[in-house]
């Protein structure tokens, strides 16, 4: 009987997800189905539950429903014992984007961080280690690969549009115990270069571009975009000024990877299916 898996988003036309776990499956002869799915807005839960009734195994969730994931996973272990839990790596990141359904209860993990680092690290060979990044968003994306890059040794600096919530996330990373500055931008007295910067938000669905200055990049920067399929403003703005550009589809692979073997105890080989991606 073929396992069947989904990723749930809002929107979710554009992704790519089914066609990677397609290939996972065919690359490690795993016998399962995953599609995407349209979730209303004030409808995740009760999708998940139709899901888990319908006999799916487990699901990935993605914008905007990520803290959602894990705040219901959380409720529900709470309310219903014996029931899973969100793992360590969902907590620190207060947001779940890919969930195990048992019988009686549903597992939550977060995959986006190990997803961003391996991919950095190990695909495109940039060492994180003792390097200054700026992480935009503060949104469930960039809570989930925010202590990820903390722990590969880097500098992390955090921005977003709406202060407060910057400053919430670097409250947040401090009670994990990790020291994190707010960078407001752009702020003439505090010019300050960055070896990394991350875009974390949404913005490239809008053909929006934060404000950045242009000469936020340090010699030899890499501008990294969790979108993928098309340049997005902050890939153009940085390669007019310099930087090397990455988009998210090797991010997405390698999470999807993380996701596919916490499913299935298998752990696919990332690098060829990134290249048939790109071609």
């Amino acid at each position: 009987m073929i396992d069947r898996y989904a990723v749930i988003g809002n929107p979710i036309a554009h992704s790519k997800s089914p066609l990677i776990h397609s290939m996972f499956a065919a690359q490690t002869g795993q016998d399962i189905s995953y599609e995407a799915i349209l979730a209303p807005l004030d409808g995740f839960a009760a999708t998940v539950e139709r899901l888990r009734k319908e006999g799916y195994k487990g699901c990935n969730v993605t914008v905007p429903f990520k803290f959602e994931a894990y705040e219901l996973v959380r409720e529900l272990a709470e309310r219903t014992p014996p029931a899973g839990a969100p793992t360590q790596r969902a907590t620190n990141a207060r947001a779940a984007n890919t969930l195990k359904f048992h019988e009686n209860f549903i597992d939550g993990d977060n995959t986006d961080g190990t997803g961003l680092v391996r991919n950095i690290e190990r695909i495109l060979g940039v060492s994180l280690h003792g390097k200054r990044i700026l992480l935009i968003g503060a949104g469930g994306a960039a809570y989930g690969v925010a202590l990820p890059l903390l722990l590969a040794e880097a500098h992390l600096f955090i921005a977003n549009r709406t202060p407060e919530k910057a400053d919430q996330f670097a409250l947040h990373l401090g009670k994990l115990g990790h020291v994190v500055n707010v960078y407001n931008f752009p702020n003439e007295a505090d010019r300050k270069q960055f070896d990394l910067i991350i875009n974390a938000t949404s913005a490239g669905l809008s053909n929006e571009l934060p404000p950045l200055p242009a000469d936020i990049f340090a010699p030899g920067a890499l501008a990294y975009d969790m979108m993928y399929g098309r340049e997005t403003p902050f890939m153009r703005f940085a390669r007019e000024h310099g930087a090397q550009v990455a988009d998210g589809l090797g991010m997405l692979v390698e999470q999807a990877a993380e996701a596919f073997y916490i499913w299935r105890g298998v752990r696919p080989d990332t690098a060829p299916i990134i290249a048939a991606l790109r071609t």
